[in-house]
């Protein structure tokens, strides 16, 4: 049995906890993995990004010595009338975003495309786009770079849609409590990365612990579980982020009394370069 609820999506808004405060939070980073909790996404952490006007940052993670090295994953928050006529700074990096408040249009190679919460787009490296919040309130995002490693003969093609129209498949033997939407078809090999929505009823679990090569972003869209990286617990609720090295053991049970779900990076490999 599954629910039928709306799809619901967290987005950091800023500001400062009182003075009164303790410090102690859930933040950590390890060789592993890192964990970034939604409360340390305040307006002090903030970036602001050369091509963009009326938008500030919150940068989750990004190629660095002793972390994830093949991706990077932030939060644009854009004012109404705010955006980028060209964002992305490397012609060679690709691109994926997906909308968790307002509205964001992006115009690429010469039409526009309206995205609401839900929303995505894959952007392929070398394409021509922009990007401009043109709701009543700021558009929210996550904005996820990688460099594109080509194979002959495969090229990918830019991709729009929200994730209401695109059928969860289920893990078998689950009884449709663990599934995963795929907004990229991951048979398609001229996909070098996937981002996917994954989603726990109440109670579902991964049943062991996932030890593969692919580097991981996990941020948390709902609800709350405990997560087992590299042996160790880690309790997380919607807005916490998780950045996981390649071969780092994972696995989690949904802990809280609704669905948990996180839109989940992946890489995938051409090959292994030695």
């Amino acid at each position: 049995m599954t629910t039928t609820d709306p799809y619901t999506y967290w987005a950091p808004t800023g500001g400062h906890p009182p003075q009164t405060d303790l410090l102690t939070d859930r933040a950590i980073v390890t060789e592993a993995y890192t964990v970034i909790p939604r409360g340390v996404m305040r307006d002090i952490v903030t970036s602001n990004l050369p091509e963009w006007t009326q938008t500030r940052a919150w940068v989750l993670s990004k190629p660095v010595a002793g972390g994830a090295v093949t991706f990077s994953q932030t939060i644009l928050e854009v004012a109404p009338g705010g955006g980028a006529d060209k964002p992305e700074p490397q012609v060679e990096v690709e691109g994926f975003i997906f909308v968790m408040a307002g509205q964001l249009d992006i115009a690429h190679e010469g039409r526009t495309h309206t995205l609401t919460p839900g929303g995505y787009a894959f952007l392929p490296a070398g394409s021509t786009w922009s990007a401009k919040s043109t709701g009543t309130e700021a558009a929210r995002f996550h904005w996820i770079r990688k460099r594109y490693q080509p194979a002959a003969g495969l090229t990918p093609e830019a991709a729009f849609g929200n994730e209401v129209d695109v059928e969860p498949a289920a893990m078998p033997g689950t009884d449709n409590r663990w599934r995963t939407t795929r907004p990229l078809d991951p048979e398609n090999l001229a996909y070098d990365m996937h981002v996917n929505i994954v989603t726990f009823e109440p109670g579902a679990v991964i049943p062991f612990a996932e030890t593969h090569e692919m580097e991981h972003g996990l941020y948390v869209l709902e609800g709350k579980a405990v997560y087992r990286v590299n042996g160790d617990w880690v309790e997380v609720q919607e807005g916490d982020f998780i950045s996981m090295r390649a071969f780092c053991p994972q696995a989690c049970y949904a802990g809280g009394p609704g669905r948990f779900r996180y839109l989940l990076y992946k890489d995938v490999n051409r090959q292994v370069e030695l």
